[in-house]
């Protein structure tokens, strides 16, 4: 029983966050794209309280907001890890060794592209450009830029993250 009352009381605390997120946009016009911009900029991620009260919010169908949702491939529908790492691959960076980058950055964090270590520690995510070409290969950690790196500084950044976060 205490276990049924543990997850509903993270399913309310959840949805006072969603609805909160949804009730404080600054824009005139709030539409599903806007609410769903909101929630993830509070939470990181789409649950799916947060479709429904978005489709609650903007008196819409669940199938309207999921179209929405599903249609925009920066959501994210499961939680991510403690720290983001965005791993550049845009040209610059790629020229420069992005791919020896995203080698080690794997196999520190144990990942098999981008996603979540096993852990849930790191999240990693491909980048198309972090705006720092003249410093690539570059990495960047929680929206920090890191650039001039090398397979072994990001294998010891990752080991370092790891380690650091309870």
């Amino acid at each position: 029983m205490k276990n049924n009352t543990s997850e509903l009381k993270k399913t309310l605390d959840i949805r006072e966050i969603i609805r909160k997120a949804i009730n404080s946009q600054k824009q005139p016009t709030k539409t599903v794209l806007s609410s769903l911009l909101a929630i993830e900029d509070a939470i990181s991620y789409i649950p799916d309280e947060a479709v429904e009260e978005t489709a609650e919010f903007c008196n819409v169908s669940i199938n309207d907001v999921w179209s929405v949702a599903s249609f925009y491939t920066n959501f994210r529908f499961t939680p991510p890890g403690d720290k983001m790492l965005d791993v550049c691959w845009g040209p610059s960076c790629h020229l420069l060794g992005a791919q020896e980058i995203l080698k080690s950055i794997a196999s520190a964090a144990e990942v098999s592209g981008e996603g979540e270590s096993p852990d849930r520690k790191l999240t990693v995510r491909y980048n198309t450009c972090l705006g720092a070409c003249a410093q690539g290969p570059c990495i960047a950690v929680d929206h920090k830029v890191l650039g001039f790196q090398t397979p072994d500084k990001v294998k010891k950044l990752i080991n370092g993250l790891r380690t650091k976060i309870k």
